[in-house]
């Protein structure tokens, strides 16, 4: 009987184990919705945000990956590998790393018709060579803001 109810007990921490591991959700899910909600919240009027005054976490550093980067230039690049990711399928797909002393604090992957809104920037110091562009908290973080087709696009020239 006690082996029975060893097992019994055994089986209901094992189950809700891996049930509270599928439902919490990682720290850069949680920032990308709170992410998502600062973005789709900008005023209609506004022709340009502060990329910091729209980030509702602290973050040091930004990347933003090339189109078919492979997972792992990925991880080389942040220098770690985390969580499950994607490599991008075409053109016009995100794919934003924002770090924070050297840990993932936020990741944001798709395209903005499934997400609602999309950031592109391209560091112009980069090389051919180099598969991501990158933003310092110090740099100058003006985006512009385009709407179109429903969706909000914040862009960096």
């Amino acid at each position: 009987m006690t082996k029975k109810k060893v097992l019994v007990i055994a089986v209901i921490i094992l189950f809700t184990v891996l049930f509270v591991k599928v439902i919490k959700k990682d720290i850069w899910e949680v920032n990308e919705t709170m992410l998502k909600q600062e973005v789709l919240s900008i005023e209609e009027s506004a022709e340009s945000v502060n990329l910091s005054d729209g980030t509702p976490f602290e973050w040091d550093l930004v990347y933003s990956f090339d189109p078919y980067t492979s997972k792992d230039i990925i991880y080389e690049t942040v220098g770690y590998k985390w969580g499950t990711i994607s490599e991008t399928v075409s053109e016009g797909m995100n794919q934003l790393v924002f770090m924070k002393d050297g840990k993932v604090v936020c990741y944001l992957y798709g395209y903005p018709a499934n997400n609602g809104y999309g950031i592109y920037f391209r560091d112009h110091t980069s090389t051919k060579s180099t598969p991501a562009s990158l933003l310092r908290a110090q740099d100058d973080l003006t985006f512009q803001v385009d709407r179109r087709d429903g969706y909000i696009y914040l862009m960096k020239n």
